[in-house]
């Protein structure tokens, strides 16, 4: 059977060809559950050692990233899920997690490309007049130690970034592309069920939906960069630099706190001063991934 790619998804079929020639649905789902299995598994061993040499308090402040340590501990454990990647891509479609994320030099190249180019935007959006709509934000670190634990904080929301990048825009969206030929099904499938991880209406209450419906776009915008380019190097930068933000400059006080500097003065479930804030984190991601395709264009 033929397979049609739109002109400018040509690049994604070096991704996608690997698993050409094992494109059955249930090889997808069973490998899924390879990768639950071994981030479940892994992490239990992980959080039951580290409950064993610390109190209850601490094992709790873990999986809510309350403290620096803590925080690093919950990103680094993202690594499992790679991990699981790796293993069900190998027995199932007989393929390497190089294939899944294209090739390296380029993939590195497109990266540094995109996040420079992202920093900028970033750098711009910080010195125009403020979107504080009223709140001000508390210090959570102080800088001295904020700047100790950066490199570290880095590489840990790398490791999650990542790990993210390589499940949903690696090995969903490519193992969905070899068996469908339409863009609607292997960009929006993957997308649906990244905004289906992060829809928490116990967590976020009346804005539940609204968060879902950001990381949709989020996960669809990522997933066109990554068709766009052949590699997951520019949707890990997209990825990388939003995460970057969110949780190591500003975060929400209520988790995942544990390394940023400064804290809004308001939860997730604060309805009227999150959603104002989401809306404009919707204009700011359609800016960067706007500013990541002209990058990939130099």
């Amino acid at each position: 059977m033929s397979d049609a790619r739109p002109g400018r998804y040509i690049a994604h079929e070096r991704l996608v060809a690997p698993s050409r020639a094992r494109p059955e649905l249930w090889r997808l789902l069973v490998g899924l559950t390879i990768v639950g299995v071994v981030g479940i598994l892994l992490n239990f061993l992980l959080f039951g050692l580290v409950a064993g040499l610390g109190s209850v308090e601490w094992a709790q402040g873990l999986l809510t990233g309350a403290s620096p340590v803590a925080l690093l501990v919950l990103l680094a454990s993202f690594g499992f899920i790679t991990l699981g990647v790796s293993i069900a891509a190998k027995r199932l479609q007989h393929r390497t997690l190089s294939s899944i994320c294209g090739p390296w030099r380029e993939g590195i190249g497109q990266f540094w490309n995109v996040f420079k180019a992202l920093l900028i935007v970033g750098i711009v959006v910080a010195i125009l007049p403020p979107y504080g709509m009223g709140a001000t934000l508390t210090q959570n670190l102080a800088l001295s130690t904020w700047l100790l634990f950066l490199p570290f904080s880095l590489f840990a929301v790398l490791i999650q970034t990542s790990a993210e990048e390589v499940l949903f825009r690696g090995y969903i969206q490519q193992s969905l592309a070899a068996r469908f030929r339409s863009p609607v099904i292997w960009l929006g499938v993957p997308s649906i069920l990244f905004a289906a991880g992060h829809y928490a209406p116990g967590a976020a209450g009346d804005n539940a939906l609204l968060v879902a419906v950001w990381s949709g776009m989020f996960g669809l915008m990522a997933a066109d960069l990554t068709a766009r380019s052949g590699t997951l190097g520019p949707a890990i930068a997209l990825h990388l630099f939003n995460n970057m933000v969110a949780l190591l400059f500003v975060s929400l006080p209520d988790g995942l706190s544990g390394l940023a500097l400064y804290l809004l003065p308001y939860d997730m479930s604060d309805t009227g001063a999150l959603r104002q804030w989401l809306y404009v984190d919707f204009a700011v991601m359609i800016v960067s991934w706007l500013t990541a395709r002209v990058a990939l264009r130099r």
